[in-house]
């Protein structure tokens, strides 16, 4: 049997783990063949791909981002592009598709398996908001990768009387606000959840300063919104949109710290983590997860069940409906957001 596996959309710590453990796992486990596909969805379009095997997957668990490359290619906006894939799959003799990739790489998957092409997907989000499943890989690494800055972004804040606001990734969801929030002792958490209200955080920050706290963490999601605004307006960097229609977020920390140091006269900085985020070594939580995901997914395709996502259910790997993980985003609990609220100011 041979399959091939690309990787779409951002590029997350744990990528090629599982890519490491579908080749492991076809090859050693079930004689199969592994096609590695360049750039994501363009390389399918343009018949970019490369045989893999044990050798070429060797080493490649610790190291961050992917060695296949990825993109935010939409071949269902492009001209041909669904019937090239299918052509591509049938020139280079693909038996079936292993995707891996977020909401929008699956998405195009979902669509793919409907028309016919065999295909089994593999979450990958840092911003875990994929439903049908607890966590996605790369998620922990980011939250690590936020929380050890929060911690560090405390000395400076202490040293000098200030607020720091942090910015981190987020479009949708506020997960990684949550948490590394939550981890790093965050003093107010911003979720795109929830629309901001200014006043209601400079609140908490004057009762955290009134009660002897010269200092105050406030961490904010990319995608978060203010109240006063439209309440489909999010902080962007520009108005250009990928193929899948979004705007490239940013920005929404510097307007806060103004509005934070011209409301309370506290000294306010803002630090923006971006990329930081989701580069690097993956953690071991990532490593393993990766590594579950990619087994899981290389046996769906050798057992022939097609239009499936693996997921982590509890402590368990299970399939579920591609369609169904794609229908709508998971957003943050709001159990655990008032729990962290018990901490904030």
């Amino acid at each position: 049997m041979r399959v091939a596996i690309l990787t779409g959309g951002g590029d997350c710590p744990g990528l090629n783990a599982v890519i490491r453990a579908v080749v492991r796992r076809m090859v050693q486990g079930h004689g199969g063949e592994v096609l590695g596909v360049s750039h994501g969805w363009a390389g399918l379009v343009d018949g970019d791909v490369e045989q893999l095997d044990l050798r070429s997957v060797s080493g490649i668990l610790p190291k961050g981002g992917t060695i296949l490359g990825t993109s935010r290619t939409n071949p269902f906006k492009m001209e041909g592009g669904v019937e090239k894939i299918k052509t591509n799959m049938e020139r280079f003799k693909i038996d079936a598709l292993i995707a891996v990739g977020g909401e929008d790489t699956l998405g195009v998957a979902a669509k793919l398996c409907d028309m016919g092409v065999k295909v089994v997907g593999v979450p990958k989000t840092i911003d875990n908001d994929l439903s049908c499943t607890d966590y996605t890989f790369g998620f922990d690494t980011a939250i690590n990768v936020a929380t050890e800055a929060i911690d560090r972004l405390h000395s400076t804040a202490e040293s000098h009387n200030r607020v720091m606001v942090v910015e981190v990734m987020g479009r949708h969801t506020g997960w990684i606000a949550v948490e590394a929030g939550m981890a790093g002792g965050a003093d107010v958490v911003l979720i795109p959840e929830i629309p901001i209200s200014v006043d209601e955080v400079c609140k908490l920050l004057v009762h955290r300063h009134d009660r002897g706290k010269d200092f105050s963490i406030v961490v904010v999601a990319e995608g978060a919104r203010f109240q006063d605004k439209d309440s489909s307006h999010m902080v962007v960097q520009d108005e250009k949109v990928d193929a899948f229609g979004h705007v490239r977020l940013g920005g929404i920390g510097a307007i806060l710290a103004r509005a934070i140091e011209e409301r309370t006269g506290y000294e306010t900085r803002y630090t923006v983590l971006g990329h930081i985020q989701r580069g690097g070594t993956p953690t071991a939580f990532d490593r393993v997860l990766g590594t579950r995901f990619g087994v899981a997914a290389a046996d769906l395709v050798v057992k022939g069940d097609f239009g499936k996502m693996v997921s982590l259910q509890g402590n368990k790997v299970r399939s579920v409906e591609l369609k169904d993980a794609v229908g709508e985003l998971k957003t943050v609990d709001m159990e655990l957001y008032e729990m962290a609220k018990i901490f904030f100011g």
